[in-house]
């Protein structure tokens, strides 16, 4: 995890001063345990999980509220002032402050969309497969959430038919019983990354 976070922090700015990095794939495939993880290696880089984003009303529409509350001051090198939502409460919660750090992980289903892509330095797709993830999902909420699954399950689906994200990924990670391998994906251009896939926890080959 170190070599990539050394990857990541000497990448330019993309957003102002920021290093924006997107984490991506489907509901329940581990984006936010390997944000939180590299955010750690990282030395305590912030994480934005689009989960405090999203409402039950705008599971995807939320792009214009993050774009005046984050992402437009963060671009002028002012601290983003944003409102999280309670989804228990159903209405947005206290208001808290982003600082412009040198690198921000911005996790969740559709942190590659297509609006937010030119503001990335890099984006990652989580290499799990679609119904894995919405299997790991299901189980790890249990059954009084069904239904919002069977929800979900059609909004991902007709969010991505509509604005992929994999096919632009400049990283493709994958989770091992061993920890987590990354790759080259799709859209990385040539010498971007190393030719060697590098193994969380384990020296390089």
């Amino acid at each position: 995890m170190e070599s990539l976070a050394r990857e990541l922090a000497a990448l330019p700015p993309s957003l102002g001063p920021v290093r924006l990095v997107g984490v991506d794939g489907h509901a329940g495939s581990g984006k936010s345990t390997f944000a939180d993880r590299l955010a750690a290696a990282l030395g305590g880089a912030p994480v934005l999980h689009l989960d405090d984003v999203a409402t039950h009303t705008e599971l995807f529409d939320w792009w214009g509220r993050l774009r005046a509350q984050v992402v437009e001051p963060l671009a002028a090198g002012r601290p983003a002032h944003w409102t999280p939502y309670d989804w228990a409460g159903r209405r947005f919660g206290p208001e808290r402050v982003l600082e412009p750090a040198p690198v921000l992980l911005v996790e969740g289903v559709g942190a590659g969309r297509r609006a937010l892509r030119p503001h990335l330095a890099r984006l990652l797709w989580m290499e799990t497969p679609r119904e894995t993830s919405w299997d790991r999902g299901r189980r790890r909420d249990g059954r009084e959430l069904s239904g919002f699954w069977d929800g979900w399950e059609r909004a991902e689906l007709a969010h991505f038919s509509r604005d992929p994200s994999r096919p632009f990924a400049d990283t493709l990670v994958h989770q091992s019983s061993t920890g987590y391998e990354w790759t080259s994906g799709i859209s990385a251009t040539p010498g971007a990354l190393s030719a060697l896939t590098d193994r969380d926890g384990l020296p390089q080959a």
